[in-house]
């Protein structure tokens, strides 16, 4: 009877012994866990801490600044894109395109000789501003279109020169430069400052 009391009694007391090793098993694996999250937290909050930003963060960034600068060179190799670069920079009363026939009627050339065009002329009839640059296919038109650009000069001031004084003073005093395959014709209180921005734009 007493071994078999004894034999209950360490049976007990081993069950007990294996509760309490199993216990301490799971605090450990339950704290080891914690530990492995609370380093990793602060591991991502140091990263992040200071407003740091991702590297391929500024590589994208710069990625596309350049592409949008290339963007406007790409724009500024166009007649339009050069004319509206200028009017940007150097304020004019309202202007209108002129294209198609009205070019061939009023500019004395044919469009055909031109592989590249951008007139702008007053909006209303009260003013002689007007900025056109014309990018011929062929170098040796450039004397051509040059002709043809002081012959609407003349036509111009022929127009105001009983009409408003002032403004024919403004188209006398009109400006025709030619660089590479452009002939750049203006006139403006502020040619002086078209044909700087003109000569920086087209190189």
């Amino acid at each position: 009877m007493k071994k078999r009391v004894l034999q209950l009694l360490m049976i007990v007391a081993m069950g007990v012994a294996l509760t309490a090793c199993s216990g301490n098993n799971t605090d450990k694996n339950v704290n080891a866990g914690n530990g492995s999250n609370t380093s990793q937290n602060g591991s991502n909050a140091g990263s992040n801490s200071g407003g740091e930003t991702d590297p391929g963060d500024d590589a994208n960034k710069g990625k596309e600044e350049g592409e949008d600068a290339g963007a406007g060179s790409a724009e500024a190799d166009s007649a339009k894109g050069i004319v509206d670069a200028i009017l940007n920079k150097v304020e004019q009363p309202a202007q209108m395109p002129l294209e198609g026939d009205m070019v061939k009627d009023q500019y004395h050339l044919d469009p055909s000789i031109l592989q590249d065009y951008a007139i702008m002329t007053p909006l209303m009839n009260v003013k002689t501003n007007e900025v056109a640059v014309l990018k011929v296919k062929d170098a040796k038109d450039v004397a051509a279109v040059e002709e043809a650009v002081k012959k609407r000069a003349a036509d111009v001031q022929k127009q105001f020169e009983t009409y408003l004084p002032d403004q024919y003073e403004n188209a006398k005093n009109f400006q025709v430069v030619k660089k590479g395959n452009y002939v750049l014709f203006v006139i403006s209180e502020s040619a002086d400052a078209i044909v700087s921005e003109f000569d920086a734009l087209v190189k």
